[in-house]
């Protein structure tokens, strides 16, 4: 019995240490998890890269290029891609014709690498003078700018693409309706000279009768000069009528006078 108990004794203590042994491997594997949880983090902290930031320029004075925009910009943080819409086509022609071949710009836009500095730039350059000195070219124009948010530079390629569809549109839709009407001139021509052919053809004929001209009858509109002639005319008509009943009211007027002192004359 003795010996018995003593056994029991024993394994009861085997499994109490092997249970103590078991907690502590446990420890150990889940602090060895939290430290790789940790450098994870850590990593996936360094590889962490900075989101770009876009900034629209509402104004470009003239003579301003992208290299002076990136020159002025660069002092301020990292900048990406920049890009000017230039001026539209209509325009850039008169300026030829009047003798300048100066090429303009009339918005732009700015890519920083950090959103962050794009928007402080957009905050603090924002209504200020373009030029820090005075001799600057660009020392009375203001920065017109704002940091658009959510903003990627793809959404400006596909507008910019848009716009090229929607152009080409528009110049084939005026190509095709220039066609229509040459054409439409090209068939009436065809068909005159037909029916003058055939015109000639009938009047050549023994017996033939010659079909006179068609004389369109309509009324020209009056210009300005004789609409205001006629109404002088009107004018002048309206005065010697009034003159007239002027001058038969003063004729009754004195035969109503002589009636009255015949009547009433007591001499």
């Amino acid at each position: 019995m003795e010996d018995e108990q003593e056994q029991v004794i024993e394994t009861k203590e085997e499994e109490k240490v092997e249970a103590e042994d078991g907690e502590q491997s446990g420890q150990v594997e889940g602090d060895t998890e939290m430290g790789e949880e940790e450098e994870k983090t850590v990593e996936g902290k360094k590889k962490k890269t900075t989101n770009p930031g876009i900034i629209y320029l509402g104004h470009i004075p003239p003579r301003l290029r992208p290299r002076h925009i990136r020159n002025v910009m660069s002092s301020h943080g990292e900048v990406g891609r920049i890009f000017l819409q230039a001026e539209d086509h209509h325009v850039r022609k008169k300026k030829k014709k009047a003798g300048s071949n100066a090429r303009d710009f009339t918005e732009g836009w700015v890519e920083f690498r950090d959103k962050r500095v794009a928007k402080l730039v957009a905050a603090s350059l924002n209504n200020t003078p373009m030029g820090t000195r005075k001799k600057s070219r660009f020392h009375d124009d203001l920065w017109n700018m704002k940091y658009l948010h959510r903003f990627k530079w793809s959404h400006l390629s596909e507008r910019l693409a848009i716009e090229r569809q929607v152009r080409k549109q528009r110049m084939r839709a005026e190509v095709s309706q220039a066609k229509r009407e040459t054409n439409f001139y090209l068939q009436n021509v065809e068909r005159n000279k037909k029916f003058a052919k055939a015109e000639r053809k009938k009047a050549a004929e023994p017996g033939g009768s010659v079909v006179p001209d068609k004389q369109w009858v309509f009324t020209q509109r009056k210009t300005e000069e004789e609409i205001q002639t006629l109404k002088s005319g009107g004018d002048k008509k309206r005065i010697q009528k009034r003159q007239e009943q002027a001058e038969r009211a003063q004729e009754r007027s004195q035969t109503n006078r002589s009636l009255l002192q015949k009547i009433f004359n007591t001499s």
